[in-house]
């Protein structure tokens, strides 16, 4: 279940708790995305200010796996299918 986070405080707080596992950056023309992976939510902040970001991931805690700039994944190949 994925939640949004508002504030960069709460954001790094839950990043810095015991049951997070990893911290997924995702860059995007106007956004950036920091997901961090705990065991109930996936927690996201979205910056949209890129001076802000790079603070942002050089505040991260070490303890926590980082990804750094994941790509888009395709899209699934859907079939259509024609009724008669």
């Amino acid at each position: 279940m994925p939640k949004q986070i508002h504030e960069i405080k709460d954001f790094l707080l839950t990043a810095r708790r015991k049951d997070a596992r990893s911290v997924k950056i995702k860059r995007s023309k106007d956004v950036v995305k920091f997901k961090v992976r705990c065991s109930k939510y996936l927690y996201t902040l979205c910056v949209f200010d890129s001076e802000k970001a790079d603070k942002l991931k050089q505040s991260l805690p070490p303890v926590t796996q980082l990804d750094d700039d994941i790509p888009n994944p395709t899209p699934p190949i859907t079939k259509q299918i024609y009724y008669p």
